[in-house]
C-alpha cells in the first residue's frame, strides 16, 4: 500500500475527526519536520479542492475546526467550486461548527481593527506624520473617528499634544472635529494654543520669524513686507504667494538658506538670521510652511459650488428612506450581536459540559514528605463573617454588557469582590520573608539566588483559588504593614488611576534588605477566560552583599468566566537577575496545556556569571519549590519522557486516561533534591472565607492601637471593605459607588482648574539598577506626619 504524504494524512485526519492526529502534524510542522500547509487541498476523489479546515466542517468534527482555526487556518479560503468552509457545515447543518467559525472570524476581524485604530491614536499623539499618512491611505484605513478609554479621537490627541501636521492631515480625511469625549470636551477644547484652534475653525493665524524680510502667512499666502510697520499696517506690499501646492527645499550644506517653490513654478529663495540656532529656526519655519501649504491645498481644492455636488444633493424624502434603512440595518446588527453572544454561552456550555464528562473524582493536592518551613503566623485565622455564594451570579452575564471596553474600567457587582484593597494583596508577597533573610545569611551568591527564586515563586502562592477580585484602590490610597515577628514594614501607595498603577516599599526592620516595585495589572479577554499580566519591575536589594535581583512576576489567568468553576493559572517566564554577579535564574511557569498535565508547575535553572547551568529547579508555584543537580534533572527528564511515550503507546481506551483531571498528578520529587520553600497550609476554614491564607486574613486587622497611628488614606479604613468582611454586601456596593463617584469629582474639579495630582510617598524615576521607568519610595512615610495627605473616603 503506498505511504501517504503528510498533506494527505493531515487532510485524512481531519475528515475522520483524528484529533491526536491533527495535533501531532501541528506540532511537526512548528518543529520542522515535516512540510504542511494548513490550507493545503486535497487531490485524490473524495477530497479535491478541500482544505482540511472544509472537511472538518463538512463532517462536524469541531473540536478538529477549533484547532485547526487556532493554528491559522483560513476559514474564508474557497474550494474548487467556491464554498468556503462555512459553507459546507450549513450545507450539513454542523450548528456549532457554524457558530465557532463565524463567531471567531467575527472576533479576529475587531482584533485587527482595534489594532489599527491603536496605532492610528499613538500615531496623532506622537506626531508620527508618516505612520498616520500610511493608515490613512489604506484600503481599509481604521476608523478615523475612533476612540481610547477616555473617549478621544485621533483629532483630540493631536489638538491635545499639539501636533498640528497630524490634525491637519486628518481634516483632510475628513475627521469629525464635533465629536465629544466621555468628559464632554470636543477637539476645541483640548487645543493648547491659538493656532490649532484656528487650524480646527478652517483658519489659519499668522506666523511670523525674523528673516532677510518680514513675512507673515495670513488666510494661506505667503507675504512679503519690506518692514515691521508696513506688515502691521498691511501696506507696501512686496510680493504675495497662495501656499497652495507649495514645496519646501533645502541646501545640504547651508542651515541657513531654503526655498519655496510655489503652485506657479515659481522659486522663491529665502535665509534665516545666522543668530541664536539658524538650523533650528529654519526647522520651525519648514514645519511651519509644510503644515499652512496642507492645510490651504486641502481647503482650496474643495469646490462647494461645483455642479457635480449640486447634482448630489439629496431630498428629504431620500434621506428619510436611507435614514430608515439604516436603521433597520442597525437594529439586525444589534440582534445578530445578541444571537452571536447567546451563542458562545452555548458553546462554553457544552465544553464544559464535555470537560466535566470525562473527569472521574477529584485528585487531592500532592502530600509532600519533606521538613516544612511555616511562618510563624499570629493574629486572626477567621474573617467577621462567611463569604457569599456567587452560584447565583455571572460573571458572563456582565461582561457580555461590556464588549470592546477596557476590562479595568468595568464596574463589577461588588459579590465578585474579596474584602481587600489591590494594596492589600500585593503585601501577601512577603508572606514568606524568611526565604529573604535565609539569602541574607548565605555567604555564597548561588545559595542566595536560590533563596531569591524561591521567594520570587512563593510571591504569587497566595493567589491558588483566590478567584475574587481584589477592590480597585482610590487614587492616594495607602497601605502600610509592621510585622516584627516576621522583620520587615511596608508601605504602599495607589499612584495613577488611569492607567491604575500600585507601587510599594519594603525593609527589613534592621535595615538588612530593601524591596521595591509597581505593578500594573494590564488586563485582557480571551472569551472564556481573563488574563491579567502584571507589568511592573520588581527588585530586591540586600544592602549586606551590595546586591539587587530585579524580576517581573508571571502572567495570571482566570478561567471558565462563562460558564463552570472558577480556576486560576500562573505561565510565563521569569527572569530573576544578580545585577553584581550577573547570574541568572530563568523560571518557567507551566501553562496547563491541553490535558492539564503542567498545571501549576515550575521548572527552572541557575546560570553562573559565564553562563553555564549550575543547578535546576522545579515545584509547584501552588506547593513546594525544590533544587537539584542539572545531570540528576536531566536524566530524570529523560527518563519521564520515555516512560510517557511508552504509556502513551499502550494506553486504554479509557476516558480518565485520555483526558486526566486538570493539576491531577501529584509531583514526583527527584532522588537527591532539596526542598527551597513549601506553602504554609491554609486554615480549615479557608473555603469559607474566600480562600484566604492566615496571612491573608489579618490584612485587614484593625484595633484602637493601629488606628492611632496610620493615616486617613490607609485601606483598613475604607468603608465598602469593611462592610464586606462584616458580611453586609448592600452596604458594601453602596460605599463602593460612593466613593468612585466622589473619585470622579474629585478628578473632574482637578481637570477644571488644571491641578495635577501629585503622589504623597514615592516618585517616578529611573530603576537604579535597569534603567527601566519605575516608581521609587520618597522617604517620610515613617515620620508619621499624615496632615497633608488628602480625604479620598
Amino acid at each position: 500500500m503506498e505511504e501517504l504524504d503528510p498533506e494527505e494524512h493531515f487532510l485524512r485526519d481531519a475528515r475522520n475527526g483524528n484529533l491526536e492526529g491533527i495535533q501531532k502534524l501541528l506540532m511537526s510542522k512548528i518543529k520542522e519536520e515535516a512540510e504542511i500547509d494548513i490550507n493545503c487541498k486535497g487531490k485524490s476523489k473524495s477530497n479535491h479542492g478541500w482544505t482540511p479546515l472544509h472537511l472538518a466542517c463538512y463532517f462536524g468534527h469541531k473540536d478538529v475546526v477549533e484547532a485547526l482555526l487556532k493554528a491559522g487556518a483560513d476559514a474564508n479560503l474557497p474550494n474548487n467550486v467556491g464554498d468556503t468552509p462555512l459553507h459546507k457545515a450549513a450545507f450539513t447543518g454542523r450548528k456549532v461548527c457554524i457558530v465557532y467559525v463565524h463567531a471567531l472570524r467575527l472576533w479576529i476581524l475587531r482584533t485587527e481593527e482595534r489594532k489599527l485604530e491603536e496605532q492610528l491614536l499613538e500615531a496623532a499623539r506622537e506626531g508620527a506624520i508618516s505612520t498616520l499618512t500610511r493608515l490613512l491611505n489604506m484600503k481599509k484605513p481604521p476608523n478615523i473617528n475612533c476612540t481610547d478609554l477616555l473617549g478621544n479621537t485621533p483629532l483630540h490627541c493631536a489638538a491635545y499634544r499639539g501636533q498640528k501636521q497630524c490634525a491637519v492631515k486628518l481634516l483632510q480625511h475628513k475627521a469629525n472635529p464635533n465629536i465629544k469625549n466621555k468628559i464632554d470636551q470636543t477637539v476645541f477644547d483640548l487645543a493648547n494654543d491659538a493656532e490649532m484652534k484656528q487650524i480646527i475653525t478652517g483658519n489659519v493665524m499668522k506666523v511670523e520669524i525674523n528673516i532677510w524680510q518680514l513675512i507673515f502667512f495670513k488666510q494661506l499666502f505667503t507675504i512679503f513686507n519690506s518692514s515691521r510697520s508696513d506688515a502691521d499696517s498691511n501696506t507696501h506690499r512686496q510680493g504675495c504667494k497662495p501656499l497652495t501646492q507649495a514645496h519646501c527645499m533645502i541646501k545640504a550644506k547651508d542651515n541657513s538658506y531654503f526655498t519655496i517653490k510655489c503652485f506657479d513654478d515659481s522659486v522663491h529663495h529665502f535665509k534665516v538670521s545666522q543668530k541664536n540656532n539658524p538650523e533650528a529656526t529654519r526647522k520651525r519655519w519648514l514645519e511651519a510652511i509644510e503644515e499652512h501649504s496642507a492645510f490651504s491645498t486641502h481647503y482650496c481644492s474643495q469646490d462647494p459650488d461645483s455642479e457635480e455636488e449640486e447634482d448630489n444633493v439629496v431630498s428629504v424624502h431620500e434621506l428619510s428612506d436611507s435614514l430608515q434603512a439604516r436603521s433597520l440595518k442597525l437594529e439586525h446588527e444589534v440582534e445578530k450581536n445578541k444571537i452571536l453572544s447567546e451563542a458562545l454561552q452555548t458553546l462554553a456550555t457544552e465544553h464544559h459540559e464535555l470537560e466535566q464528562s470525562v473527569v472521574k473524582g477529584s485528585s487531592p493536592r500532592s502530600v509532600l514528605s519533606e521538613e516544612e518551613f511555616y511562618d510563624a503566623l499570629s493574629g486572626s485565622t477567621s474573617l467577621p463573617a462567611p463569604m457569599f455564594s456567587r452560584n447565583d451570579f455571572s460573571i458572563w452575564s456582565i461582561l457580555r454588557k461590556c464588549i470592546g471596553m477596557e476590562l479595568s474600567k468595568i464596574t463589577m457587582p461588588v459579590i465578585f469582590n474579596e474584602p481587600l484593597s489591590f494594596l492589600q494583596r500585593l503585601t501577601e508577597y512577603m508572606e514568606h520573608t524568611y526565604l529573604i533573610h535565609q539569602a541574607n545569611t548565605s555567604d555564597d551568591s548561588i545559595e542566595r539566588m536560590k533563596c531569591v527564586a524561591a521567594f520570587a515563586v512563593s510571591a504569587v502562592a497566595s493567589q491558588w483559588e483566590r478567584t475574587g477580585k481584589p477592590f480597585n484602590p482610590l487614587l492616594g490610597e495607602t497601605y502600610e504593614l509592621v510585622r516584627d515577628d516576621l522583620g520587615f514594614r511596608l508601605i504602599s501607595e495607589q499612584v495613577s488611576h488611569h492607567p491604575p498603577i500600585s507601587a510599594f516599599h519594603a525593609e527589613g526592620l534592621q535595615k538588612d534588605f530593601v524591596f521595591h516595585g509597581s505593578i500594573y495589572p494590564k488586563l485582557k479577554f480571551w472569551g472564556k477566560s481573563v488574563e491579567a499580566e502584571p507589568k511592573g519591575i520588581i527588585t530586591l536589594e540586600l544592602p549586606k552583599h551590595n546586591e539587587a535581583y530585579t524580576w517581573t512576576n508571571p502572567t495570571c489567568c482566570v478561567h471558565n468566566i462563562i460558564v463552570g468553576q472558577l480556576w486560576i493559572e500562573q505561565y510565563g517566564n521569569v527572569e530573576v537577575i544578580n545585577h553584581r554577579t550577573g547570574e541568572k535564574c530563568c523560571l518557567s511557569f507551566k501553562p496547563c496545556g491541553l490535558f492539564g498535565k503542567e498545571l501549576h508547575k515550575v521548572e527552572g535553572y541557575i546560570l553562573d556569571k559565564s553562563k553555564k547551568k549550575v543547578c535546576n529547579l522545579y515545584g509547584k508555584w501552588t506547593e513546594c519549590m525544590y533544587i537539584v543537580d542539572t545531570a540528576t534533572f536531566e536524566t530524570h527528564k529523560k527518563n519521564d519522557k520515555k516512560a510517557s511515550e511508552d504509556k502513551k503507546s499502550s494506553k486504554q481506551t479509557s476516558d480518565s486516561e485520555e483526558t486526566p483531571q486538570p493539576g491531577g498528578d501529584s509531583l514526583e520529587v527527584i532522588p537527591g533534591s532539596q526542598l527551597l520553600w513549601r506553602i504554609a497550609p491554609r486554615p480549615v476554614n479557608s473555603a469559607q472565607m474566600y480562600n484566604f491564607t492566615t496571612f491573608a486574613m489579618q490584612l485587614d486587622e484593625l484595633d484602637k492601637e493601629i488606628e492611632a497611628v496610620i493615616p486617613k488614606t490607609d485601606s483598613r479604613l475604607r468603608p465598602d471593605i469593611r462592610a464586606m468582611e462584616n458580611g453586609d454586601i448592600d452596604l458594601a456596593s453602596e460605599e463602593k459607588k460612593r466613593l468612585e463617584e466622589k473619585q470622579r469629582a474629585a478628578r473632574k474639579n482637578r481637570s477644571k482648574s488644571d491641578d495635577e495630582w501629585k503622589t504623597r510617598w514615592f516618585h517616578q524615576g529611573p530603576n537604579p539598577h535597569n534603567g527601566s521607568q519605575d516608581w521609587l519610595f520618597s522617604n517620610g512615610y515613617w515620620d508619621r506626619d499624615y496632615s497633608q495627605v488628602p480625604d479620598i473616603y
